[in-house]
């Protein structure tokens, strides 16, 4: 596979996460009368990379996310020559998704993007009201998990065939824990897209979802490759 072909499909499949997930969350969690609310936003992200990861799995390896790719290439799983690469077309795929949902969130009356826009924050724009500390190590935390299920679900020794609903579902978990805390990352492609358009304090505080989710993702590279060795 060419390596413009995976970065098309990277970017098609962080466009799909972005619009679907934070879509969700911006569209249809508080919508009058049937709002899907938390639950049912957790399960739009995990669905997100479940689909993508059936759709374009075979083509990319359904990254979606720097810091899977930088998990991967922790764990001695992806090239160091195509990290750059596929960074940069998961945040433009990110950033073209927010751009869909802000056209079509825009379309309602009374609709404000400075609100929040289902970015990620800490401290006053912490959904439960979080401080910086607990925001840094749930993202550390919880991106290390999301890349232990990644590494292993897709480890020729586990059962093929079914990573997509591991990753999917541990995404889902993911969110179900950490929406309250960040509004949850895990993911600096989906951060950004999102922020770019809220504009002010999320760009401020962007900083964090790179550098939390990053360090957790080598993290697990590095612990996975201890457990590959005989």
């Amino acid at each position: 596979m060419t390596l413009t072909k995976k970065l098309g499909a990277e970017f098609i499949g962080t466009f799909w996460l972005v619009l679907g997930g934070c879509g969700s969350a911006v569209i249809a969690a508080a919508f009058p009368d049937v709002g899907i609310g938390l639950l049912g936003v957790a399960f739009a992200f995990g669905l997100t990379v479940l689909t993508m990861a059936f759709a374009i799995g075979h083509i990319s390896g359904c990254h979606l996310n720097p810091a899977v790719s930088f998990g991967l290439w922790s764990g001695g799983r992806f090239s160091i020559t195509e990290l750059a690469p596929y960074i940069a077309s998961q945040v433009a795929g990110g950033i073209a998704g927010a751009a869909v949902l802000y056209i079509i969130a825009s379309g309602q009356a009374g609709f404000d993007v400075t609100a929040g826009f289902a970015s990620n924050g800490y401290a006053e724009h912490s959904p439960g009201g979080y401080s910086l500390i607990a925001a840094l190590v749930t993202e550390i935390v919880m991106t290390f998990m999301f890349l232990m299920i990644i590494l292993g679900a897709t480890d020729k020794r586990a059962p093929q065939g079914f990573a997509p609903i591991a990753i999917g579902l541990g995404l889902t978990l993911i969110h179900l824990i950490s929406i309250p805390v960040t509004n949850t990352s895990v993911n600096p492609a989906r951060s950004t897209g999102v922020a770019i358009f809220q504009g002010s304090w999320a760009l401020s505080q962007l900083w964090l979802f790179w550098l939390a989710p990053i360090v957790g993702a080598v993290l697990a590279g590095l612990v996975y490759r201890w457990f590959e060795k005989e």
